[in-house]
């Protein structure tokens, strides 16, 4: 007598009744905590924004106060996102192509933005850059203005969006390694032809990736930027400080317009690396994954 079941494999592997009712139950769950959570208070911003008419939607978004503010976030943003961008194909390219002393603290200081808080950060700059701060006398014998000025708000800025294009470079570059690196070198190319022809080609989406986070958090950014900033309107006020401002005064309709700019760059954002997920294949990386000195 044969010891071998005549159940098809098949029939074994179908999920029972309470399984396939559970399983139903998780979708429903999730998608529960998605609508209730995420999906109606983006569409219930679009719903306040546009509750007086296109005309008073549009009207809000022309005020010269949220025009100032959406120029400056502009500007900080093209000033913060290329800096970051730079260090973290320095600071990848080091730790994934040499070893030196200090690596793992370097990895450490790449991670500090992650854990403190933006608000945090900011008193950070104006302990060091304030008044009566470290450099503050120095800086006003010689008329210079980084607290409630722009620089402040960009190096702030800067500050908390610096890990995002590193962290993802990082394990990225790891895993390809640097044997195509190593075959330029002996073929003759220097370490400019090296880094455009080879290293650039093979990690740019993943860069531009980063890049992509790094953008959509420094637009978004308000903790360290509300405590450098002085909330100077027409001056040093940043779109989401602008939203702030107007919701505090009860302009309700030009605050959730100003909200609505926000909201839309956010959609964008995750639209844009969902397209770079498809096309290139490249993922966040988990962080038990990231690179270990």
């Amino acid at each position: 007598m044969s010891g071998r079941s005549n159940v098809p494999s098949s029939a074994i592997l179908q999920p029972t009744v309470p399984q396939r009712m559970g399983r139903v139950a998780l979708i429903l769950l999730a998608l529960l905590f998605l609508g209730g959570f995420l999906i109606l208070p983006v569409v219930a911003v679009f719903a306040q924004a546009l509750s007086q008419g296109w005309k008073l939607y549009f009207e809000s978004i022309r005020q010269e106060d949220v025009l100032s503010a959406l120029r400056l976030t502009a500007l900080v943003a093209s000033i913060a996102v290329p800096l970051n961008v730079v260090f973290g194909i320095a600071a990848s390219w080091a730790i994934t192509r040499f070893d030196f002393h200090g690596k793992s603290l370097l990895i450490t200081l790449i991670d500090i933005p992650l854990s403190v808080s933006p608000v945090v950060a900011g008193m950070m700059y104006v302990e060091v850059f304030g008044l009566h701060g470290w450099l503050g006398p120095w800086l006003q014998e010689h008329n210079l203005h980084v607290i409630f000025a722009v620089p402040g708000i960009v190096l702030a800025t800067v500050f908390v969006t610096f890990p995002f294009v590193a962290r993802e470079l990082i394990p990225f570059m790891q895993a390809q390694g640097s044997d195509e690196e190593t075959a330029a070198v002996v073929l003759g190319a220097n370490g400019w032809s090296v880094f455009w022809r080879v290293t650039l080609p093979n990690i740019k989406w993943a860069l531009l990736y980063g890049t992509i986070l790094a953008a959509s958090r420094s637009i978004g950014e308000f903790g360290a930027v509300s405590v450098v900033s002085g909330h100077i309107r027409g001056q040093t006020t940043t779109l989401p400080l602008e939203v702030e401002m107007l919701y505090n005064e009860y302009s309700f309709t030009a605050a959730f317009a100003a909200a609505s700019l926000l909201t839309l760059a956010a959609i964008v954002t995750l639209v844009i690396k969902k397209m770079i997920e498809v096309t290139s294949g490249v993922h966040p990386v988990p962080e038990e994954e990231e690179v270990e000195s």
